[in-house]
């Protein structure tokens, strides 16, 4: 099945629909886009590991919910923080247990540097949302750092690109927030879906082994 096909149509889509004022539309290709990647990591014919690929399609599908939440009118926003925290938390435990840990403490002091300037940044506009938000800031942080000491330990094409993955959710995040808290700017939600997109294919396609059948066969 071509999920690359079926993400970028849905993502397109839903970009256009966005800028058109057709909310029903977004219902659906949005999260039909991020279910794309959910099957093809779910799918992936020879994975790196099972417990890798569980965890990952584990952390695709809080995504999944955090989208739906976030998508919906009514204000969800915690609700959905809580979502995409559980989702990194999977990722964090994927990476770990893959090759990441203690390792590539340059990274985690990079990656720590920019967490706290963009909370930094934050934390006048916050309010109540003080605990909730410096909370997600210092996990997702965490899921960026183990991605990359995944690949500082393994040097694995894939993980090469779950690390460039990490550090792009953190590019959409920062987006979000600065749009939701201090100002909207140009082309705000195409940045923000084009990078968490992208984010997300990367890390689901990392499941796979380097070399191996792309999707499961069915007879």
């Amino acid at each position: 099945m071509p999920y690359a096909l079926v993400l970028v149509a849905s993502a397109v889509a839903c970009l256009v629909a966005e800028s058109l004022g057709a909310r029903g539309v977004v219902y659906v290709t949005k999260p039909l886009a991020t279910l794309a990647i959910v099957a093809m990591a779910a799918r992936a014919a020879d994975p790196v590991s099972p417990r890798y690929r569980a965890l990952v399609v584990a952390g695709l599908g809080w995504s999944l919910l955090g989208d739906v939440l976030l998508m919906l009118p009514q204000d969800l926003f915690v609700a959905g923080l809580a979502a995409f925290l559980i989702a990194h938390l999977c990722y964090i435990t994927a990476f770990s247990g893959a090759g990441g840990g203690a390792r590539a403490w340059g990274a985690f002091a990079g990656v720590a540097v920019v967490g706290a300037c963009i909370l930094a940044l934050l934390w006048p506009r916050l309010g109540m949302l003080r605990l909730p938000v410096a909370a997600y800031v210092s996990v997702i942080s965490t899921m960026a750092w183990q991605a990359l000491a995944r690949w500082r330990g393994t040097r694995a094409p894939g993980a090469l690109g779950a690390a460039v993955g990490g550090l792009l959710f953190m590019v959409s995040d920062a987006a979000i927030a600065v749009g939701r808290f201090l100002m909207d700017f140009p082309g705000q939600r195409v940045l923000v879906l084009a990078t968490y997109w992208a984010a997300q294919w990367l890390i689901a396609a990392s499941v796979q082994r380097p070399g191996g059948a792309s999707t499961s066969r069915t007879t």
